[in-house]
């Protein structure tokens, strides 16, 4: 049975003001059933601490991200996820853009720069991303839970 995968509530960014995210927001800030959206860029991203200790500064460091998320320019909205464990904790992120553009800018900011040099070292990186014609948050968060799982099962026992 895998572990589960916690995710926290949907977080907008500034496109959804332009009714980019439609529905995003659904019951409990999951993801909801409603609506769908314009074209997007989807990343996940995850990441998996050598030590289990690392994954709470990577974690902090996460929100601290996510708590300014409403202003980061090209960005739909951001879903941060987790898979608990004392040996094997691992956790990342579902960010949804309008383009690719908007991805670069966020991966390019100073503050996103340095967490990753500070953690480069500490674990392994994974990410995918996908490209949609039609913003659909259900389908998004199941496909990104898949991907997760999958990168759970990549891991080496602890």
């Amino acid at each position: 049975m895998p572990a589960p995968i916690w995710f926290a509530p949907w977080k907008p960014g500034p496109v959804a003001s332009t009714g980019a995210d439609q529905g995003a927001r659904g019951t409990e800030g999951a993801g909801g059933t409603a609506g769908a959206g314009g074209a997007a860029v989807v990343s996940v991203t995850g990441f998996a601490p050598h030590r289990p200790w690392t994954s709470v500064g990577v974690n902090v460091s996460g929100v601290a991200l996510r708590r300014g998320w409403g202003e980061v320019e090209g960005a739909i909205g951001l879903w941060l996820w987790s898979v608990p464990g004392l040996l094997r904790p691992h956790s990342g992120s579902v960010s949804v853009w309008r383009d690719e553009e908007g991805l670069r800018g966020f991966v390019a900011r100073h503050d996103h720069v340095r967490i990753m040099r500070a953690y480069r070292d500490r674990g392994a990186l994974h990410s995918t991303t996908w490209h949609t014609e039609r913003f659909d948050p259900d389908a998004t968060r199941e496909e990104a839970r898949r991907v997760i799982e999958e990168w759970s099962r990549e891991r080496p026992a602890s």
